[in-house]
């Protein structure tokens, strides 16, 4: 075993910690190759698994995340025109929060300060769709290649749908109270080691309570779908025999509400009964991006012209990257 599958394998995917569960399992008296023993199996190890992981990248996360406040975060944008600055706003979005209801406050309040609204658009799509967490966790079910090319595509549908509302000068969709509201400069703050410590501590303890119903969720899900619902199903629906399959599955997400590390374990189980990566991927990113609540929560700092603009800009960006990565499928895992 090479290095790199031992990382993917062992460290990021945890396969030890599989194999233990089962042999526990197996010792209680439970058959896992059943499946009631299957699906006790699957939601322990996905849980502890996912647990585990992300206690230590909101940690490592939120400590970066201390650098770039949002009055640092202004000062750092403001420096940048252009596509670049849109890149520049996509890039901060992968250090900020993990799920599209917390991105908009953020927004509204790079809007009202007065930068851009293609950069702060290139923000808010990029934040709840791409983010360092996400990446490591990709990693270990889908492995490397896909874990990367997925966060590129995010960050390349954040920038040019950025920029491309930047390019229809949509600012008067934008309700006139955040609008007026103006901007006051605050120094960015600067901080001890020990106080970066103790911010990562409470953020991690504050994102978890967050998330952690979202992947209780998400992992019972999967479950089911790993051990209950035939094979041919899922393949009929979200597999290569389908050309409506990423469209399907864009349009099952919208009505959802979860973070990209409760979609993990459901596109985990797909992936094992036959659906294509593409549309597994876009699923995700419909369910992170377009989610009603967050659609409603936007709609209140955006009108309903502009709002519009942005569904469509995200749905067809992520139906082109689900249909590529379905057709490179074989070079990615």
């Amino acid at each position: 075993m090479g290095v790199w599958q031992f990382i993917q394998e062992q460290i990021l995917g945890m396969k030890w910690l599989n194999k233990l569960i089962g042999e526990g399992l197996s010792m209680l008296g439970l058959d896992i190759e059943e499946r009631i023993g299957g699906s006790v199996q699957f939601f322990l190890y996905d849980v502890l698994k996912i647990t585990l992981l992300l206690c230590f990248l909101i940690f490592v996360i939120s400590y970066i995340q201390s650098y770039f406040p949002p009055e640092r975060s202004k000062q750092i944008l403001g420096r940048f025109h252009g596509v670049g600055a849109n890149i520049i706003s996509a890039l901060l979005g992968t250090v900020t929060p993990f799920c599209s209801c917390s991105s908009i406050p953020l927004f509204i309040g790079f809007t009202s300060a007065g930068l851009p609204l293609g950069v702060t658009f290139s923000f808010l799509i990029s934040s709840p769709m791409v983010d360092l967490g996400s990446l490591i966790l990709l990693m270990s079910i889908f492995g490397a290649k896909a874990a990367i090319v997925y966060t590129a595509a995010g960050l390349l549908i954040a920038t040019a749908g950025g920029t491309l509302i930047e390019k229809l000068h949509m600012e008067l969709y934008v309700e006139e109270f955040i609008r007026k509201a103006g901007s006051v400069d605050i120094e960015a703050p600067t901080h001890t080691v020990r106080e970066r410590v103790q911010y990562a501590k409470e953020q991690t303890a504050s994102t978890f309570r967050k998330v952690f119903p979202y992947i209780l969720i998400g992992v019972g899900i999967g479950a089911v779908i790993h051990n209950w619902i035939p094979e041919r199903w899922i393949e009929t629906v979200l597999g290569g025999s389908n050309p409506f399959g990423v469209i399907f599955a864009v349009l099952a997400g919208v009505p959802m509400y979860a973070d990209i590390f409760g979609t993990i374990p459901v596109a985990e189980a797909l992936l094992y009964k036959g659906a294509q990566l593409g549309t597994i991927l876009a699923f995700m990113m419909a369910v992170t991006t377009l989610s009603l609540p967050s659609m409603i929560m936007l709609r209140k700092a955006v009108k309903p012209k502009l709002l519009a603009l942005f569904a469509v800009i995200c749905t067809m960006g992520i139906i082109l990257v689900g249909c590529l990565f379905n057709m490179f499928q074989f070079l990615l895992i």
